[in-house]
């Protein structure tokens, strides 16, 4: 059910019908904030956003009609429900109200369960609208490749490809750093395909334990394993007749890959404990960020596979790599953000929209979305400022020499700085942070605990 308790500014200059109206606002379940000038309303409306302004027309100083000509001029979605109190209702002026957006009117002296009964159904009104908008910008993200934001070069080529194979079932591998929007890629390509009807089944490899991953891969029988109290149906088999994501494909043990390399060929495998085999018809996307090919050059991934999932290679680029999409980025996130808040953000000023260009962005896009989101929750007014961006790191790059003459100061701040970045290109999987690094996980759990990094 949509809610109708909002926020709702109150504007008048008689204190005692203020405070009456007030109150009975309150115990409507309205959060409230009163004005007793058209001024002291246009701060409060300048440091965040209202479901509904309720104003007097006669105000000291200037009129109410006059404050919503300003309203008038902003975006319909950033302006509130508008309704106008009036003891002097001239048939102009309710023409022209009307025609700038008021919603209705209260005609002094009115009861009061009028204006409660308008506030429900005004706050009501402005919510569906909003869940309307939202459903539609979401659908708009979807149909605008799925999420993948950018007008550089090399995205274009990746959305080009992605649309290309979409046209028919081949085998995809996606590369790129943590953060880049690989699993985006695979829904663009699964629902531009003819499969767009049927599942697209998404598994994080490194995310499940070793011992469970063959069961959550290929299923199993009742009895199976111990704790196999009943027969449970994999994720190959869930897939059927749709997609695959398959992402870290680099994690998978040497039994893992050599199931998967038959699934590929052949296109059957075994839940484990059954003797029936199962046949598929699914087409695999597969993703990582690790180096494969030099993974077989090391031993550590079987070559028939690795030439099995890369039929269509697709690389991402670094966020630093295309810096020009770093802008477009930003306003796409701030707008997401803002209107899941419902804040008011105007724009981000130039000194923290140069930080953010200049930043490398070890944790990609994500990262990214990760600062504006934060930054958007933290924001206290209307402009992103590099003191909102700054709280979260984003525009502590390193500094470009090292901090004392001290050797063992110098050090520790060597170290301390390549766990960070290392924990941030690895999108915080501590098994990827010390295989970056070439340390143990033991090692990484030392060194964590030494600098108390979280």
């Amino acid at each position: 059910m949509t809610p109708t308790h909002g926020s709702i500014l109150l504007a008048d200059d008689e204190e005692k019908i203020l405070k009456r109206l007030g109150r009975a606002l309150r115990d409507e379940g309205h959060e409230v904030v009163e004005a007793t000038t058209i001024r002291e309303a246009q701060r409060h409306l300048g440091e965040r956003s209202f479901d509904l302004l309720v104003v007097d027309n006669v105000m000291p100083g200037m009129t109410g009609l006059e404050l919503i000509r300003e309203l008038a001029q902003t975006a319909a979605a950033e302006r509130p429900q508008i309704v106008m109190m009036t003891a002097h209702g001239s048939t102009q002026l309710v023409r022209e109200a009307f025609k700038l957006g008021v919603e209705d009117f209260l005609e002094k002296p009115f009861e009061v369960d009028e204006l409660l009964a308008l506030a429900r159904r005004a706050v009501k009104s402005l919510r569906l609208q909003t869940e309307r908008q939202y459903l539609i910008s979401e659908r708009d993200a979807e149909f605008n490749y799925y999420g993948i934001v950018g007008r550089s070069h090399a995205m274009e080529e990746v959305i080009q490809r992605a649309e290309l194979v979409a046209q028919t079932k081949s085998t995809v591998l996606v590369t790129g750093e943590t953060g880049t929007g690989k699993e985006m890629v695979a829904r663009l390509i699964h629902h531009r395909s003819a499969q767009r009807d049927m599942p697209l089944i998404k598994v994080n490899c490194a995310a499940i334990p070793e011992t469970l991953l063959e069961s959550e891969l290929f299923g199993h029988v009742r009895g199976a394993f111990t704790g196999a109290t009943m027969t449970k149906r994999g994720k190959f088999a869930l897939a059927d007749g749709g997609s695959i994501f398959l992402d870290e494909i680099g994690t998978l043990t040497t039994a893992i890959q050599s199931k998967l390399l038959r699934v590929l060929q052949e296109r059957e495998f075994e839940p484990l404990g059954a003797e029936r085999t199962q046949r598929v018809d699914v087409r695999v996307i597969a993703a990582t960020n690790r180096d494969l090919k030099q993974m077989v050059s090391d031993g550590r991934f079987q070559e028939d596979l690795y030439y099995r999932l890369n039929v269509i290679p697709i690389t991402l680029p670094p966020l630093r790599e295309r810096r020009e999409d770093i802008p477009v980025l930003v306003d796409h996130f701030v707008e997401k953000h803002r209107q899941r808040t419902g804040k008011r953000i105007d724009r981000v000023d130039d000194e923290a929209a140069e930080a953010l260009q200049k930043y490398d962005w070890p944790g990609n896009v994500r990262e990214l979305e990760n600062t504006i989101e934060r930054a958007v929750v933290l924001a206290t007014g209307p402009v992103l400022t590099t003191a909102s961006i700054s709280l979260l790191g984003a525009t502590s790059t390193p500094a470009p020499g090292l901090p004392s003459m001290r050797l063992h100061q110098n050090l520790e701040w060597v170290e301390r700085e390549t766990i960070r970045r290392a924990i941030a290109q690895s999108g915080g999987v501590k098994k990827d942070a010390a295989e970056l690094m070439g340390i143990s996980q033991r090692a990484l759990s030392y060194y964590l605990a030494k600098y108390r990094i979280d």
